[in-house]
Protein backbone atom coordinates (compact mmCIF):
# COMPACT_ATOMS: atom_id res chain seq x y z
CA UNK A 1 0.00 0.00 0.00
CA UNK A 2 1.33 3.30 -0.86
CA UNK A 3 1.44 6.06 1.50
CA UNK A 4 -1.25 8.06 -0.82
CA UNK A 5 -4.21 4.68 -0.04
CA UNK A 6 -2.92 4.29 2.92
CA UNK A 7 -3.91 7.87 4.41
CA UNK A 8 -7.45 7.87 2.84
CA UNK A 9 -8.16 4.44 4.31
CA UNK A 10 -6.58 4.84 8.19
CA UNK A 11 -7.29 7.96 9.85
CA UNK A 12 -6.10 7.08 13.48
CA UNK A 13 -2.84 7.34 11.41
CA UNK A 14 -3.41 10.39 9.32
CA UNK A 15 -3.97 12.47 12.71
CA UNK A 16 -0.49 10.74 13.98
CA UNK A 17 1.37 11.43 10.53
CA UNK A 18 1.47 15.02 10.70
CA UNK A 19 1.85 16.16 7.01
CA UNK A 20 3.31 13.86 4.57
CA UNK A 21 7.32 13.79 3.99
CA UNK A 22 6.81 15.04 1.03
CA UNK A 23 6.26 18.74 1.61
CA UNK A 24 9.26 18.89 2.83
CA UNK A 25 10.95 18.36 0.02
CA UNK A 26 11.64 21.39 -1.62
CA UNK A 27 11.49 23.37 1.87
CA UNK A 28 14.88 24.28 3.68
CA UNK A 29 14.37 25.70 7.14
CA UNK A 30 17.33 27.57 8.84
CA UNK A 31 17.75 27.45 12.59
CA UNK A 32 15.54 29.57 14.36
CA UNK A 33 16.47 30.78 17.91
CA UNK A 34 13.83 31.86 18.78
CA UNK A 35 11.76 28.83 18.39
CA UNK A 36 9.13 27.34 20.29
CA UNK A 37 10.89 24.39 23.23
CA UNK A 38 9.53 20.66 22.22
CA UNK A 39 8.95 18.55 25.72
CA UNK A 40 11.55 15.58 25.59
CA UNK A 41 10.67 12.58 27.68
CA UNK A 42 14.45 10.73 28.66
CA UNK A 43 14.98 7.23 28.42
CA UNK A 44 18.29 5.16 28.26
CA UNK A 45 19.15 1.21 26.94
CA UNK A 46 18.16 -1.35 29.24
CA UNK A 47 22.13 -2.97 28.65
CA UNK A 48 23.44 0.25 30.19
CA UNK A 49 21.43 -0.76 33.97
CA UNK A 50 24.91 -2.43 35.62
CA UNK A 51 23.37 -3.75 38.85
CA UNK A 52 21.96 -7.12 40.00
CA UNK A 53 18.30 -6.27 40.50
CA UNK A 54 15.34 -7.98 38.89
CA UNK A 55 13.36 -6.56 35.80
CA UNK A 56 11.27 -4.77 38.14
CA UNK A 57 13.47 -3.03 40.49
CA UNK A 58 15.51 -1.90 37.26
CA UNK A 59 12.87 -0.09 36.14
CA UNK A 60 12.11 1.44 39.15
CA UNK A 61 15.74 2.49 39.86
CA UNK A 62 15.52 4.55 36.34
CA UNK A 63 12.64 6.22 37.00
CA UNK A 64 13.86 7.22 40.49
CA UNK A 65 17.23 8.22 39.00
CA UNK A 66 14.56 10.65 36.68
CA UNK A 67 14.26 8.93 33.26
CA UNK A 68 11.15 8.65 31.97
CA UNK A 69 11.53 5.29 29.75
CA UNK A 70 13.53 1.97 28.99
CA UNK A 71 14.80 0.53 25.61
CA UNK A 72 15.02 -2.76 25.49
CA UNK A 73 16.26 -5.14 22.79
CA UNK A 74 14.02 -7.12 20.97
CA UNK A 75 13.22 -10.04 20.46
CA UNK A 76 14.58 -11.07 23.61
CA UNK A 77 13.94 -13.85 26.42
CA UNK A 78 11.43 -11.88 28.72
CA UNK A 79 7.86 -12.54 29.36
CA UNK A 80 5.93 -10.08 28.05
CA UNK A 81 3.35 -10.31 31.16
CA UNK A 82 6.69 -10.10 33.21
CA UNK A 83 7.92 -6.87 31.77
CA UNK A 84 4.21 -5.67 31.41
CA UNK A 85 4.17 -6.12 35.55
CA UNK A 86 7.29 -4.46 36.07
CA UNK A 87 6.42 -1.54 33.45
CA UNK A 88 2.98 -1.41 35.61
CA UNK A 89 4.72 -1.26 39.13
CA UNK A 90 7.52 0.95 38.10
CA UNK A 91 5.53 3.58 36.30
CA UNK A 92 8.45 3.80 33.22
CA UNK A 93 7.65 3.76 29.59
CA UNK A 94 8.94 1.42 26.89
CA UNK A 95 8.74 4.05 24.24
CA UNK A 96 10.55 2.14 21.51
CA UNK A 97 13.14 -1.40 20.98
CA UNK A 98 15.73 -2.46 19.32
CA UNK A 99 16.04 -4.86 16.90
CA UNK A 100 18.85 -7.23 17.76
CA UNK A 101 19.44 -8.78 14.40
CA UNK A 102 19.91 -6.11 12.44
CA UNK A 103 23.69 -6.47 12.65
CA UNK A 104 24.16 -10.41 11.71
CA UNK A 105 21.42 -10.76 9.55
CA UNK A 106 20.56 -7.96 7.48
CA UNK A 107 17.97 -6.36 5.46
CA UNK A 108 20.60 -5.92 2.82
CA UNK A 109 22.18 -9.30 2.77
CA UNK A 110 22.51 -10.63 -0.68
CA UNK A 111 20.93 -14.12 1.01
CA UNK A 112 17.28 -14.01 0.49
CA UNK A 113 17.48 -16.60 3.52
CA UNK A 114 18.97 -14.11 5.77
CA UNK A 115 17.04 -11.31 4.76
CA UNK A 116 13.72 -13.62 5.45
CA UNK A 117 15.40 -14.63 8.93
CA UNK A 118 15.95 -10.16 9.82
CA UNK A 119 11.87 -9.54 8.31
CA UNK A 120 10.90 -12.33 10.50
CA UNK A 121 12.78 -10.64 13.82
CA UNK A 122 11.83 -6.81 13.01
CA UNK A 123 8.05 -8.34 12.43
CA UNK A 124 8.25 -9.78 15.65
CA UNK A 125 9.98 -6.94 17.28
CA UNK A 126 6.86 -5.01 15.87
CA UNK A 127 4.30 -7.04 18.00
CA UNK A 128 6.83 -6.66 20.85
CA UNK A 129 6.56 -2.94 20.91
CA UNK A 130 2.70 -2.71 20.28
CA UNK A 131 2.92 -5.49 23.91
CA UNK A 132 4.51 -3.01 25.70
CA UNK A 133 2.95 0.22 25.14
CA UNK A 134 5.29 1.43 22.89
CA UNK A 135 5.46 2.62 19.71
CA UNK A 136 8.73 2.24 17.34
CA UNK A 137 11.33 -0.09 16.60
CA UNK A 138 14.90 0.92 16.07
CA UNK A 139 16.36 -0.52 12.61
CA UNK A 140 19.49 -0.47 11.06
CA UNK A 141 19.02 -0.12 7.60
CA UNK A 142 21.63 -2.13 5.63
CA UNK A 143 25.30 -2.87 6.00
CA UNK A 144 28.12 -2.61 2.88
CA UNK A 145 31.35 -4.40 3.52
CA UNK A 146 33.11 -6.13 0.54
CA UNK A 147 30.38 -8.49 -0.59
CA UNK A 148 28.09 -5.97 -0.56
CA UNK A 149 28.12 -3.10 -2.88
CA UNK A 150 26.49 0.37 -1.55
CA UNK A 151 24.02 0.23 -4.82
CA UNK A 152 23.18 -3.77 -3.98
CA UNK A 153 22.72 -2.27 0.05
CA UNK A 154 20.57 0.90 -0.85
CA UNK A 155 17.59 -1.46 -3.40
CA UNK A 156 18.24 -4.60 -1.39
CA UNK A 157 17.24 -2.97 2.10
CA UNK A 158 14.23 -0.67 0.78
CA UNK A 159 13.28 -3.82 -0.93
CA UNK A 160 13.35 -5.64 2.26
CA UNK A 161 11.51 -2.69 4.00
CA UNK A 162 8.93 -2.77 2.22
CA UNK A 163 8.40 -6.60 2.61
CA UNK A 164 7.49 -5.12 6.23
CA UNK A 165 5.02 -2.90 5.44
CA UNK A 166 2.61 -5.35 5.81
CA UNK A 167 3.47 -6.01 9.48
CA UNK A 168 4.05 -2.31 9.81
CA UNK A 169 0.52 -1.94 9.06
CA UNK A 170 -0.92 -4.78 10.96
CA UNK A 171 0.96 -3.18 13.98
CA UNK A 172 0.31 0.34 13.30
CA UNK A 173 3.61 0.66 14.65
CA UNK A 174 6.27 2.96 13.64
CA UNK A 175 9.69 1.84 12.20
CA UNK A 176 12.99 3.82 12.44
CA UNK A 177 16.05 3.40 10.56
CA UNK A 178 18.86 4.27 12.71
CA UNK A 179 22.24 6.19 11.00
CA UNK A 180 25.06 3.89 12.63
CA UNK A 181 28.70 3.11 11.55
CA UNK A 182 27.79 1.04 8.56
CA UNK A 183 29.45 2.34 5.48
CA UNK A 184 25.77 3.51 4.08
CA UNK A 185 23.47 6.31 4.04
CA UNK A 186 26.31 8.95 5.08
CA UNK A 187 24.64 12.44 4.21
CA UNK A 188 21.20 13.42 5.09
CA UNK A 189 19.98 14.27 1.59
CA UNK A 190 20.74 10.79 0.96
CA UNK A 191 18.86 9.81 4.16
CA UNK A 192 16.00 11.99 2.93
CA UNK A 193 15.79 10.18 -0.04
CA UNK A 194 15.96 6.34 0.81
CA UNK A 195 12.99 7.88 3.29
CA UNK A 196 10.90 9.54 0.56
CA UNK A 197 11.09 6.45 -1.65
CA UNK A 198 9.48 4.08 0.75
CA UNK A 199 7.17 6.83 0.82
CA UNK A 200 5.46 5.14 4.12
CA UNK A 201 3.70 7.62 7.15
CA UNK A 202 5.04 4.67 9.48
CA UNK A 203 8.60 4.40 8.20
CA UNK A 204 10.87 7.01 9.37
CA UNK A 205 14.22 7.69 10.78
CA UNK A 206 15.67 6.95 14.14
CA UNK A 207 18.45 9.56 14.82
CA UNK A 208 21.48 9.08 16.33
CA UNK A 209 23.18 12.36 17.04
CA UNK A 210 26.66 11.22 18.25
CA UNK A 211 27.37 8.39 15.25
CA UNK A 212 27.03 11.57 12.94
CA UNK A 213 29.84 13.57 14.24
CA UNK A 214 32.69 11.41 12.79
CA UNK A 215 31.53 12.52 9.24
CA UNK A 216 28.97 15.14 9.76
CA UNK A 217 27.33 18.10 11.78
CA UNK A 218 23.90 16.83 13.87
CA UNK A 219 21.81 20.11 13.19
CA UNK A 220 22.29 19.61 9.37
CA UNK A 221 20.82 16.32 9.53
CA UNK A 222 17.64 17.70 12.00
CA UNK A 223 17.19 20.49 9.20
CA UNK A 224 17.04 18.00 6.52
CA UNK A 225 15.19 15.04 8.01
CA UNK A 226 12.27 17.15 9.60
CA UNK A 227 9.44 15.16 10.38
CA UNK A 228 11.10 12.17 9.11
CA UNK A 229 12.83 11.48 12.42
CA UNK A 230 10.57 9.79 15.11
CA UNK A 231 12.85 8.88 17.78
CA UNK A 232 16.01 10.03 18.47
CA UNK A 233 19.89 8.00 20.34
CA UNK A 234 21.88 10.76 22.45
CA UNK A 235 25.61 10.18 22.49
CA UNK A 236 28.91 11.74 22.81
CA UNK A 237 31.65 12.12 20.34
CA UNK A 238 35.36 13.52 20.47
CA UNK A 239 37.06 14.47 17.19
CA UNK A 240 40.28 14.87 18.76
CA UNK A 241 40.22 11.89 20.79
CA UNK A 242 39.47 9.98 17.18
CA UNK A 243 42.77 11.75 15.68
CA UNK A 244 44.75 10.41 18.37
CA UNK A 245 43.81 7.34 19.60
CA UNK A 246 41.50 5.92 16.73
CA UNK A 247 38.03 6.59 15.26
CA UNK A 248 36.37 4.21 18.20
CA UNK A 249 37.88 5.63 21.08
CA UNK A 250 36.03 9.18 20.02
CA UNK A 251 32.73 7.68 21.48
CA UNK A 252 35.17 7.71 24.76
CA UNK A 253 34.13 10.51 26.17
CA UNK A 254 31.31 11.86 28.56
CA UNK A 255 27.93 14.28 27.80
CA UNK A 256 28.66 17.56 27.00
CA UNK A 257 32.66 17.00 26.69
CA UNK A 258 33.06 16.09 23.08
CA UNK A 259 32.10 18.16 20.08
CA UNK A 260 28.58 17.92 20.31
CA UNK A 261 27.38 22.12 20.06
CA UNK A 262 24.24 20.81 22.20
CA UNK A 263 22.51 24.27 22.38
CA UNK A 264 22.41 24.35 18.83
CA UNK A 265 21.31 20.60 18.05
CA UNK A 266 18.50 21.42 20.65
CA UNK A 267 17.80 24.19 18.90
CA UNK A 268 17.57 22.78 15.34
CA UNK A 269 15.01 19.93 17.06
CA UNK A 270 13.09 22.80 17.76
CA UNK A 271 13.18 24.61 14.36
CA UNK A 272 11.78 21.28 13.07
CA UNK A 273 9.08 21.06 16.24
CA UNK A 274 10.41 17.53 16.96
CA UNK A 275 7.40 15.26 17.27
CA UNK A 276 8.83 11.88 18.70
CA UNK A 277 8.68 12.91 22.36
CA UNK A 278 11.95 10.64 23.18
CA UNK A 279 15.24 11.52 23.32
CA UNK A 280 17.67 7.77 24.69
CA UNK A 281 21.00 7.60 25.74
CA UNK A 282 23.09 5.30 24.65
CA UNK A 283 26.15 5.54 26.29
CA UNK A 284 28.35 3.53 29.04
CA UNK A 285 26.28 2.28 31.68
CA UNK A 286 26.62 1.31 35.43
CA UNK A 287 25.97 1.49 38.91
CA UNK A 288 23.20 4.07 40.36
CA UNK A 289 25.52 6.56 40.88
CA UNK A 290 26.68 6.60 37.03
CA UNK A 291 22.76 6.18 35.78
CA UNK A 292 22.43 9.46 38.01
CA UNK A 293 24.99 11.56 36.35
CA UNK A 294 24.03 10.15 33.09
CA UNK A 295 20.67 11.46 33.55
CA UNK A 296 21.89 14.72 34.79
CA UNK A 297 23.56 15.35 31.92
CA UNK A 298 21.02 15.18 29.96
CA UNK A 299 18.84 17.29 31.82
CA UNK A 300 21.76 20.04 31.44
CA UNK A 301 21.95 19.52 27.45
CA UNK A 302 17.96 19.01 26.96
CA UNK A 303 17.82 22.46 28.95
CA UNK A 304 20.82 24.15 27.02
CA UNK A 305 19.12 26.07 24.98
Amino acid sequence: MNRKNFLKTSTGIVAAAALPFSSFTNKKQSIDMNAKKVILKKSLVFGMIDEDLSLADKFKLVKDLGFDGVELNSPNDFDTGEVLEAKEKSGIELPSVINKDHWSKPLSDPDPAVRAECIKSVATSLQDIKDYGGDTVLVVPGVVNDKVSYEQAYYQSQASIRELIPFVEKTGMQLALENVWNNFILSPLEAKRFIDEINHPLVGWYFDIGNILRYGWPEHWIETLQSRIMKLHMKEYSKEIMKNEGVWKGFGVELMEGDNNWPVVMKALNTIDYKGKWITAEVEGGDRERLLDVSQRMDKIINSN
